[in-house]
């Protein structure tokens, strides 16, 4: 027998509390860790109070203060002061019970608890009862509210089901079945397929014995698809397929909305090759849509563009008869739609579409679009009118019938036409007007009566009257017409809209009505205008009207101010420029004598009246103009110096000198010293000359253009000490004179002291700061001497100094190399694009590189920048000679005439030269061009 094991005795750590910090396994290298059941459930069970015990603690409260760690001194404290006060302070929380647990824990439930708990139940329902009335209404209404704003469907089609009992049988037999669409027909079934016998390919491989492979000595020979791609062993199957294709483009083509019936021999292979090929997806696309027409016409055959849309996709997928079926179905069903039956005659061929329209104008005898329509598919005008005046029996009211009908009648029968059309329809005015243009005087002015009893607040009848009577040469009536249509217009409370009434002026100035026009205008043109906004306002007017060449409008606007105000210049100016432009010299003169009435102390208006004189060849008038002008004002320079230049220009140098002296006598200013040395210089007679510009400098010592005369003077007589000496006396007195400068500067250069002449240069510079021109005149100097590095340089510099100069771009672009011109002139555009001295390098640089057309558009874009240099215009001159005919440098000639320019290095060379005193602009303009060929031939 085995001996009885004997139990280990327990030790007695066991039993004892571990001490503090003691983790289990630490010593032989055990990490202590803590899991969810060492923690306990997140959320601590509510500790149910047990209503059947009297009270409630006890030991419960003594292990509940124990659990929270405490000691037993401390829980023998607290159940002391909670017996003291009756309650737990530490009690926790009850959430369904509330603090009752923890308040009346120590109370007993006996029967007045059970009393008082019944009469506040009956409270309870006291108030429940009196707000249920209430409740419930509220929640109906909700209720309502929410089914108004969701109804059900069966809500929706409640009426209509109502109605079905008023259906007949035949009504009922008549309703489309629907289709079933639901997914349960939709899911694809499965299909088992299963493996032919091998005995089917050989019956079949007999069958076609004859066609089914090619023969091998035709593969060696290359009849298979080149690289061996796709061989074609089935020659049945290829041609019964191209056949099939070939048909259906062949009927497609044949077959056509135009009425085409047969193919055009010579042109079809070009027209199938033309044939766009659908792909697969516009296929689907079109099956798509055929399917989704399908159930719109099935589902409401009485709605119309399902029709339409329906024929539409089958034209576009090329089956033409198909659309034509489809739009005839649409006929039926909607045989009082006008679209469906104009759908049907376009699908139609031409031998159809007549007989279509007729169906159509059956079944809508009032449809203006279907009998416009029929009328244009007859091929005669008899044709056409027959069949509008059939639809006129139908619809007499139809001002676009009538107005086609009497625009294919001839005269007499246009004007009976238009005598019913305007008893038809009364209210339309183009009809009356019509009908009044085709009468005679008298019967257009009983018309128009009549068309004024119909429509009184029409303007455009009291208009016509009046260039009705324009036409027939009562003048008078005009005016008096104008006015009583204002008058009668505004009585009818009619708008008299100041803008449309001038529109209307300018429309009867294009009609040729000038009288009209004249009236409208002064009868409308102070309407709604303040007083002291009329003068800015009609000369506003006036450019307006000039600007889109309505000239007469412009003419009575301004002979309407000047009735107004008849002493203002400015007024009298812009009418006398506007007949200087698109007048004639009579109405120009007449209009100047008129200006010079109302306001004698104007010198310009005088001046323009002998200028134009002088112009005309009339020398005595502009001379007698003037003498009067001088009586009206004695103390004028202008008209001094105008009479003046009228006898110089004329080459009468003594009468000249005479009202010259007769000016120094009176005291004139500088501009009279300067006119009678170039009297003197014209005649030759050098002492006077000198006598007369020394005299003239003691008066005006600041006067730079005497000091500039008298040292070119020296220089010309070959004096250059002495023209120095004028230079420097010249330049204290006129410091800031920049040509003063230039001229001493090109003295000294043409001495050969290229020193002094930079010495004199940088002076000027730096007394005239921020000047192009001395820049410009230095880098010359050294570019002159050949010192090309110090020209860059100094370029350098004055581009620093004036960076916005056209002119010093202009050169820069010159001086660069010819691979750099580009880039420069971009830079110099960037600078200052609307310079006309860098648009014209820029257009030389075009002109140099043969593009012609583009080097003239940027010399036209100069000379318009700058009319007044006349160097522009000489390089484009030049430029025609070389690139245009006769026509155009005319155009440039006259062009350049009528801006006379005054300015320019090169110009004023030639233009102030002696022996060019007399030239004409034409004269200047031509020699400059000459004198630059032989620049450039040396």
């Amino acid at each position: 027998m085995q001996a009885p094991v004997v139990p280990k005795p327990r030790l007695d750590f066991l039993n004892s509390r571990p001490p503090a910090n003691y983790v289990a396994g630490l010593g032989r290298g055990a990490t202590g860790f803590t899991t969810r059941s060492d923690i306990g459930p997140a959320r601590a069970a509510p500790d149910l109070p047990d209503r059947t015990a009297t009270t409630i603690g006890g030991a419960a409260a003594a292990i509940a203060g124990a659990g929270r760690g405490k000691g037993k001194g401390g829980n023998e404290e607290e159940e002391e002061e909670a017996e003291e006060k009756g309650y737990d302070e530490n009690q926790k929380f009850d959430e369904f019970e509330g603090n009752d647990v923890g308040l009346f824990a120590s109370g007993e439930y006996d029967e007045d608890d059970k009393e008082a708990d019944a009469v506040w139940e009956d409270i309870d329902k006291r108030m429940d009862s009196r707000r249920k009335d209430r409740r419930e209404a509220r929640l109906k209404k909700e209720i309502e509210k929410y089914r108004a704003s969701n109804p059900k469907i069966t809500e929706q089609f409640a009426d209509l089901k109502r109605k079905l009992v008023t259906l007949s049988a035949s009504e009922w037999d008549s309703i489309p079945e629907i289709g079933d669409y639901s997914l349960r027909n939709k899911k694809k079934r499965f299909e088992s397929f299963v493996p032919p016998p091998d005995t089917l390919f050989e019956r079949a491989k007999q069958e076609h014995e004859h066609a089914t492979a090619l023969d091998p000595r035709s593969r060696a020979a290359g009849v298979e698809t080149p690289y061996g791609q796709t061989p074609v062993t089935d020659l049945t199957a290829v041609g019964e397929g191209r056949g099939t294709v070939l048909s259906l483009k062949l009927d497609r083509l044949s077959d056509s909305v135009s009425g085409l019936t047969v193919v055009d021999p010579k042109g079809y292979l070009t027209d199938l090759k033309s044939m766009k090929i659908n792909s697969d997806a516009e296929i689907s696309d079109i099956k798509k849509a055929r399917l989704l027409l399908k159930s719109v016409i099935q589902t409401n055959p009485k709605h119309a563009p399902g029709w339409i849309a329906a024929a539409r996709l089958e034209e576009v997928a090329g089956k033409i008869q198909a659309a034509r079926n489809f739009i005839q179905q649409g006929c039926e069903e909607c045989p009082q739609n006008e679209d469906v039956w104009l759908e049907a005659c376009r699908l139609a061929t031409p031998q159809n579409a007549k007989a279509v329209l007729a169906q159509g104008v059956m079944a809508i005898p009032n449809s203006v679009k279907l009998w416009m329509q029929a009328s244009k598919l007859e091929s005669d005008d008899i044709s056409k009118s027959r069949v509008l005046r059939k639809a006129l029996e139908h619809i007499p009211d139809s001002v676009r019938i009538w107005k086609a009908v009497v625009e294919l009648a001839k005269e007499d029968d246009a004007r009976i036409l238009l005598s019913r059309a305007v008893e038809c329809c009364p209210l339309h005015v183009e009809l009356w007007l019509a009908l009044a243009r085709l009468e005679t005087y008298d019967n257009a002015k009983r018309v128009l009566n009549k068309a004024r009893e119909m429509l009184p607040t029409e303007t455009s009848i009291w208009i016509t009257a009046a260039k009705l009577e324009e036409a027939n040469r009562n003048i008078a009536m005009v005016g008096k017409i104008i006015d009583r249509a204002i008058r009668t217009l505004q009585r009818d409370g009619v708008s008299i809209d100041r803008e449309a009434w001038m529109k209307e002026a300018e429309a009867a100035e294009r009609a040729g009505s000038v009288a009209t026009c004249q009236a409208i205008i002064t009868s409308t043109i102070g309407i709604g205008v303040e007083e002291e906004d009329r003068k800015r306002t009609w000369v506003a007017d006036a450019d307006e009207c000039k600007k889109r060449g309505s000239v007469e409008t412009a003419r009575a606007i301004y002979a309407h101010a000047l009735t107004f105000f008849p002493g203002k210049k400015s007024v009298w100016l812009r009418a006398a420029q506007l007949e200087k432009s698109h007048g004639t010299r009579e109405s120009l003169d007449a209009m100047l004598k008129k200006a010079v009435g109302y306001c004698p102390q104007a010198e310009v208006l005088w001046l323009m009246g002998a200028k134009e004189k002088w112009l005309a060849g009339d020398v005595p008038s502009a001379r007698a103009i003037l003498q009067e002008a001088y009586a009206a004002i004695p103390n004028s320079e202008e008209i001094w110096l105008a009479a003046f230049k009228l006898e110089f220009e004329n080459h009468e140098p003594e009468r000249a000198r005479m009202l010259l002296a007769k000016a120094r006598e009176r005291g004139g200013t500088e501009r009279v010293w300067m006119k009678s040395a170039i009297v003197e210089r014209e005649i030759g007679n050098v002492d006077k000359e000198r006598e007369l510009l020394e005299e003239g400098l003691e008066r005006f010592p600041q006067f730079h253009k005497l000091w500039l005369m008298l040292g070119q003077l020296k220089d010309r007589l070959g004096q250059p000490e002495a023209a120095r000496e004028t230079y420097e006396r010249a330049l204290r007195n006129c410091p800031h004179s920049i040509p003063l400068w230039l001229s001493a500067a090109a003295l000294e250069e043409k001495l050969g002291g290229l020193s002094k002449a930079r010495a004199v240069l940088t002076k000027a510079r730096l007394k005239n700061t921020h000047n192009p021109e001395l820049w410009l005149a230095a880098i010359r100097v050294e570019a002159h001497a050949g010192n090309k590095k110090d020209a860059e340089s100094l370029m350098a510099k004055a581009l620093q100094d004036c960076p916005s100069s056209g002119r010093l771009w202009a050169e820069a672009i010159d001086m660069a190399p010819r691979p750099q011109r580009k880039s420069k002139s971009v830079d110099a555009l960037k600078r200052c694009d609307q310079d006309p001295y860098v648009i014209a390098a820029v257009a030389k640089l075009f002109w140099q590189d043969r593009k012609v057309d583009k080097a003239r558009s940027w010399l036209n874009r100069a000379v318009t920048l700058a009319p007044d240099i006349g160097d522009f215009w000489a390089q484009l001159y030049k430029f025609e000679l070389q690139h245009s005919g006769e026509d155009v440098q005319q155009d440039v000639i006259q062009r350049c005439s009528a801006a006379e320019p005054r300015h320019g290095e090169k110009w004023t060379k030639v233009s102030k030269a002696v022996e060019n005193a007399h030239f004409s602009t034409e004269a200047i303009l031509k020699k400059l061009v000459l004198a630059a060929k032989d620049e450039e031939t040396m």
